[in-house]
């Protein structure tokens, strides 16, 4: 029979585990407008005089944005972006005020920061989860005729309409909470290194720019845990829209200390380790100073004079002696991981440290 063969279903479409990383939205927002006031007048038998018993309006719904601990990508805003809170209700007879209409709470994960359209002015840097921010307040409910009562005007005819809502669109940016990062020119193991060291299983390949989204891993060492996260592979030029990398630069302010991957397999380390500070330099927010670890990786493809040799051209420039691993063999990967433990932990008793209150000078104040 010459019919068409039906093709094969390969199961269901999607699952939470094939969800894409998005660190950036637009999104409209809109409040609630209030409702409107109510133009009434009491009728009751035996009252000859009921008078105005018009109620008001009520407000309109609010938007809030809140942060929670149950989400690491905002990719909830990539297929809905116009959000409107509710009416406020129109008021009645007998004085009664319309119901408040429903606010609207935009759940973003921790490290969201709010921008206005321009993306740059920052309205609000949520990285706690619970934190809350008001975005755009409803409109007030009009008056109804009751409130516009007097001894002069004891029948008024007045009433007010709600006002309308604010309205703005905004921008979402999340730049990513972790304890430490991966860097490194593409190929350098840094995919590797993260599936060696957590449970994140990030696509590995053998070609430049596998990783197209940041990746976050939890690592536990002697009894202590922190987040380490692999951020694409950066290139020169990478902080003037070069390659991948200049998009999720942003992320790498958030984390403590750098393990800086430099693939063993260069034929000069040392170039590609300075390819990599300068686009951090060039970038600003801070990123050249945060504690750098350096480490050569792929040393279980080489031999052992190509590993001293280039271990001793990294060292050079950067006055430091480099680690020595393979994600691979499992060689000098513990050894990173306490380097890594320790840096965040000091990194976090200097932050408490700088948050503590200082002395007080009142005179004659004594502890």
């Amino acid at each position: 029979m010459g019919g068409r063969v039906p093709l094969a279903r390969n199961g269901p479409p999607s699952t939470a585990r094939d969800m894409k990383f998005l660190d950036q939205a637009r999104i409209h927002i809109k409040a609630g407008d209030g409702g409107h006031g109510c133009l009434s007048f009491r009728r009751e038998k035996y009252v000859e005089f009921g008078g105005p018993d018009g109620g008001d309006g009520g407000r309109g719904g609010d938007v809030w944005a809140e942060c929670v601990d149950n989400l690491n990508t905002l990719i909830d805003y990539r297929y809905r972006q116009h959000f409107k809170a509710g009416r406020g209700g129109h008021g009645e007879g007998r004085n009664r005020t319309g119901a408040k209409g429903r606010d609207v709470v935009l759940k973003v994960p921790p490290g969201t920061q709010i921008l206005t359209e321009d993306m740059e002015t920052v309205i609000a840097d949520l990285t706690t989860p619970g934190e809350r921010v008001l975005l755009a307040r409803g409109g007030n409910g009009g008056f109804g005729n009751a409130h516009f009562k007097s001894a002069t005007n004891q029948a008024p005819r007045r009433t007010n309409p709600g006002l309308p809502g604010e309205e703005a669109t905004l921008w979402l940016r999340l730049k990513l909470i972790a304890d430490a990062g991966l860097v490194g020119l593409p190929n350098a193991g840094k995919s590797t290194f993260l599936a060696a060291v957590s449970a994140a299983r990030p696509k590995i390949a053998a070609y430049p720019f596998t990783t197209l989204h940041p990746n976050l891993g939890v690592v536990a060492v002697s009894g202590r845990d922190f987040v380490l996260a692999d951020i694409p592979g950066l290139i020169e030029g990478a902080h003037e829209g070069a390659g991948i990398g200049d998009r999720f630069l942003g992320h790498v302010e958030r984390c403590r200390v750098l393990l800086h991957l430099v693939d063993g397999t260069e034929e000069d380390p040392a170039g590609a380790w300075r390819i990599v500070r300068g686009e951090l330099a060039a970038y600003g927010g801070g990123l050249a100073d945060k504690p750098e670890i350096v480490a050569l990786t792929k040393c279980d493809a080489l031999a052992e004079a190509d590993i001293e040799a280039k271990a001793r051209a990294l060292e050079a420039v950067t006055g430091t002696a480099p680690l020595r691993l393979s994600a691979v063999s499992g060689a000098g990967v513990a050894q990173a991981l306490h380097r890594l433990a320790d840096a965040i932990t000091a990194a976090k008793a200097r932050e408490r440290q700088e948050a503590a209150p200082g002395p007080r000078e009142e005179v004659g104040w004594r502890p």
